[in-house]
């Protein structure tokens, strides 16, 4: 067989740079929508193995079901909240109106007394807290910006609600076809490294499943006792804010900032009893899934370092969107373990792949 000159070959790798940038581009706006499906699919995949073998095999009734499950769980807490968003929209306004006209609280007597500034923040609070037209002009000031703010964020979780459906459905053929994937996938591997290749490709799954299992099963944990405690408090706005902690929760003192909050709004309405009850509950109950269980589940596969955790959280942010807050610690401890395992300085246990879970 003639061998191909020069120009043929360079003509081809030219087509097939060309192939490679054109399929980039139409798959781009879907990158982070396809990679978190990979992730679901991965983490998820003993369920769907346990559900086939049940089935008798039937891959694509099994691929279904598990992803109806994923579905219902992924999007419900939305629609939970979305159906009491009016109603809440209608208190908090209620309660701006209320704080606008009555005025803020006299600040502690202490605060006057803070070396350096804190005559001037006494004298700042005073000159508006008993003149509702004056917090107004000072109210004025935020109104534009918090408006923008609204409009992004609405735009981002809509966006990211999208992405976030979209990644479902697309795990559904992960699902479905994941034995061909698995094995082209080791193919591919075992020709790139054919000595370490599976052996990392088993440490990246336990890595991301040690990952998604910390970091999103925590979120979880803490955004449904958030809300249980909230709606014992006797908070309306009980699913809304369970939801907030739930996308908080990787974020470092990310709870905090919802039961801080919203128990010092019940101190301020007279609700003491209820307001201490929120800050044990967020302190104890709350707090104590974050301390113990993470740690516990995420050590079994990866000791992600805690800075990789917080550059995790806020570059996915960034680059994927909401659904980066979880997608971006995934990412760093897989380039973390990797590189761990390339410079030889650990070599934890095998862990199962998708084929060998299912046999």
């Amino acid at each position: 067989m003639k061998r191909p000159s020069r120009t043929d070959e360079t003509i081809t790798l030219a087509v097939l740079a060309v192939l490679v940038v054109g399929v980039f581009l139409v798959l781009q706006p879907f990158i982070s929508a396809i990679v978190w499906a990979a992730v679901l699919a991965a983490t998820t995949w003993p369920v769907f193995a346990l559900l086939r073998r049940r089935l008798e095999g039937r891959s694509g009734l099994a691929a279904t079901i598990v992803t109806l499950l994923i579905l219902v769980v992924v999007v419900t807490p939305f629609v939970v909240v979305g159906a009491t968003l009016a109603e809440n929209f209608d208190r908090v306004s209620v309660f701006v109106r209320g704080f606008i006209e009555g005025g803020p609280p006299d600040l502690p007597g202490w605060v006057n007394k803070l070396p350096l500034f804190g005559e001037r923040i006494a004298a700042y609070w005073a000159s508006f807290a008993h003149d509702s037209s004056a917090m107004f002009v000072e109210l004025k000031k935020f109104v534009e910006p918090m408006k923008d703010f609204a409009l992004k964020g609405g735009a981002g979780i809509a966006s990211g609600l999208f992405q976030l459906t979209l990644s479902v459905l697309i795990a559904f053929f992960f699902f479905r076809d994941g034995d061909a994937i698995v094995a082209r996938l080791r193919g591919a591997v075992s020709r790139i490294a054919p000595d370490r290749g599976l052996h990392m490709l088993q440490v990246a799954l336990a890595t991301t499943r040690a990952v998604v299992y910390g970091i999103l099963g925590t979120a979880l944990a803490q955004g449904v006792l958030m809300a249980i405690g909230l709606w014992i408090a006797g908070v309306k706005a009980a699913p809304l804010l369970g939801l907030a902690t739930f996308f908080l929760s990787p974020v470092p003192i990310g709870p905090p900032l919802i039961w801080i909050p919203a128990a010092a709004i019940l101190i301020y309405q007279g609700e003491t009893g209820w307001g201490i009850f929120l800050l044990l509950w967020g302190a104890l109950v709350v707090s104590s899934v974050d301390n113990f269980i993470k740690p516990m589940i995420i050590s079994r596969g990866s000791d992600l370092p805690f800075i990789l955790v917080l550059l995790g959280v806020f570059g996915g942010v960034v680059a994927f969107g909401f659904i980066g807050v979880f997608l971006g610690p995934v990412l760093l401890a897989l380039g973390f373990a990797m590189i761990k395992e390339w410079a030889g300085v650990a070599h934890p246990a095998p862990a199962e792949s998708p084929r060998s879970t299912d046999n």
